[in-house]
């Protein structure tokens, strides 16, 4: 909160600067009685110059923080979804290659069932096989 507080400030205070310095120059104690209460205000004026530029310097230092800070932020993001995308393609090939093995597996069971000899038996030993290798992965 405090934050997005003391961004607003260098660009309110510039304005506000701005606004005096305007008033300064070109009024003078004819137009407003308050500016006989001021001792050379065009000294004041030249202070409150100076002061503007450096509250628009320390503006300009604000939004370029934050325009990185939010350049950061949507590059973290795109990474994230880059991430989950990933995520998500290597779950669907993890899937589908668990699919196709179990296919292998039940057909290598039915084959056995259906007809018992030697090469469908061997067919069923090697999936086996690549089920006790890879148990853990799949």
């Amino acid at each position: 909160m405090w934050i997005n507080f003391l961004s607003l400030l260098p660009s309110t205070l510039v304005t506000v600067l701005v606004i005096t310095i305007a008033f300064l120059r070109f009024y003078d104690q004819n137009d407003f009685q308050i500016l006989g209460f001021i001792a050379e205000p065009r000294i004041w004026s030249n202070r409150l110059t100076v002061a503007a530029i450096m509250a628009t310097v320390a503006n300009f230092g604000v939004e370029w923080y934050r325009r990185n800070r939010e350049t950061n932020r949507l590059a973290e993001e795109t990474q994230r979804r880059v991430e989950e995308e990933q995520r998500r393609v290597e779950e669907r090939e993890r899937s589908s290659r668990r699919a196709r093995i179990e296919t292998r597996c039940r057909l290598a069971q039915i084959r056995y069932q259906l007809e018992p000899n030697e090469a469908h038996r061997q067919e069923l030993i090697n999936i086996i096989a690549i089920l006790e290798e890879y148990g853990n992965t799949f």
